[in-house]
């Protein structure tokens, strides 16, 4: 069974710090290109960034400086550390993988997680 499984949510004051987790089983992480996207009430779903098999990484102009995407191919896990945090960033986050990535923010969503709160208090 293919599951990927965020933690690390919760509130945060602003200019706090939060480091998300995604977890992957029942597929070859390392082959997939692995993003997180994040949705807030009554807005878009919003791609935040992305990383691929070969370790490239991409960022929503929103995040860049502050948020960094990475991986533990032997774990599974791709991490997003979440730095200087601002209330426009509290939204409902989740990590997706890509089985046939072409490029970001072209992503496809072949598999999802259930996702993770934050909450950035001003």
């Amino acid at each position: 069974e293919v599951q990927l499984v965020e933690s690390g949510g919760g509130l945060v004051q602003a200019g706090g710090s939060l480091r998300l987790s995604c977890t992957a089983s029942g597929f070859t992480f390392d082959d997939y290109a692995i993003g997180w996207f994040r949705q807030a009430p009554g807005k878009e779903r919003e791609g935040v960034s992305c990383i691929t098999s070969d370790g490239k990484t991409y960022y929503a102009d929103s995040v860049k400086g502050r948020f960094t995407i990475s991986s533990d191919n032997a774990k599974n896990t791709v991490y997003l550390q979440m730095n200087n945090l601002k209330p426009e960033d509290g939204a409902v986050y989740f990590c997706a993988a890509d089985t046939q990535f072409v490029g970001w923010p072209k992503f496809h969503m072949d598999y999802w997680g259930k996702g993770v709160r934050v909450i950035v208090s001003s």
